[in-house]
């Protein structure tokens, strides 16, 4: 297989259509469904599921595809260096629940690297999704959490995906609201009180259930229960309607200024923020700086 068949699968892998990815390849639609299944025979694997709808990954499709990233990657780099003499393009990639701390990190990344030449990338996504991007290698590392009732189905899938799990720091649960909240004045803050208001989480598809929530206690039955995917959103229904999320309380206020407030939540549980490696792989330099940042803001928080 050549090193253009290669760029096609992972073109089509973005796209999730063969006709989206010609488009963007300039080649004709038969041509690239004839190159991808000259892939798929010599590999002796099938890489993509057809439907009507597109095009999905099957399980050996994203193994291979973790690959086909690094060999292209790595032929990017000798042909920056040597061909066009230029500084190499480093590409650092992260997935992550919907931390505003990890945001922050990764400007502080970018802030710090200083290179002429860089591809980063913040995934902000669900929970299955960033054991998926680490497991195929499109992501570098995967920061989420583990809790009491949630590490044992996680663990499983760590383990199935070839995965480590390495933990930053614990962080006892919060209560996210608008400052004018009418529970804002409290010290701390019972699950039964917040009955009357909307619960806001974010969407995590077809793996919609706690073990999976970023958010703790998502098993408890509400009446009015918003769900969203977008970070800033999540900020607007707190202001505007009154809603609330449980998270682990590092919010950096410059953000938001002082428009935001996280109270603790009275229930005991433990929210264990760390980041996910393939086992094979270890942190790189921009890794570590990445995880050093982050550990600023808990310790600001502290």
């Amino acid at each position: 297989m050549t090193l253009q068949q290669l760029k096609y699968v992972i073109t089509v892998a973005e796209k999730t259509s063969i006709t989206e990815a010609a488009k963007d390849l300039y080649i004709s639609q038969p041509n690239l469904s004839s190159a991808i299944k000259e892939v798929e025979k010599e590999a002796n694997l099938t890489i993509f599921n057809r439907c009507r709808a597109g095009v999905a990954l099957t399980t050996e499709g994203m193994e291979f595809l973790g690959y086909a990233r690094q060999v292209v990657q790595q032929m990017e780099l000798l042909e920056s260096r040597y061909v066009d003499n230029r500084p190499e393009k480093i590409r650092f990639c992260v997935s992550t629940q919907h931390y505003t701390f990890a945001a922050n990190a990764f400007v502080e990344l970018v802030q710090r690297f200083g290179q002429e030449r860089y591809e980063f990338i913040l995934n902000e996504t669900q929970t299955h999704q960033i054991i998926e991007d680490v497991r195929n290698r499109f992501s570098d590392c995967g920061i989420l959490y583990l809790s009491q009732s949630n590490e044992s189905v996680l663990r499983k899938s760590f383990d199935a995906c070839g995965l480590d799990f390495y933990e930053l720091f614990a962080a006892a649960p919060h209560v996210f609201l608008r400052r004018e909240h009418p529970l804002a004045s409290q010290r701390k803050i019972a699950l039964e009180d917040l009955k009357p208001y909307p619960r806001l989480s974010f969407v995590q598809g077809a793996y919609e259930s706690s073990n999976f929530a970023e958010e703790l206690f998502s098993n408890e039955v509400v009446d009015k229960s918003i769900k969203i995917s977008d970070r800033a959103a999540i900020v607007n229904f707190m202001i505007g309607l009154d809603g609330y999320t449980i998270s682990s309380g590092i919010f950096p206020k410059y953000l938001h200024g002082d428009s935001i407030v996280s109270i603790p939540l009275k229930e005991k549980e433990t929210m264990r923020i760390g980041y996910l490696l393939n086992k094979d792989r270890a942190l790189s330099e921009l890794g570590r700086i990445y995880i050093e940042a982050l550990m600023q803001y808990q310790q600001e928080q502290a």
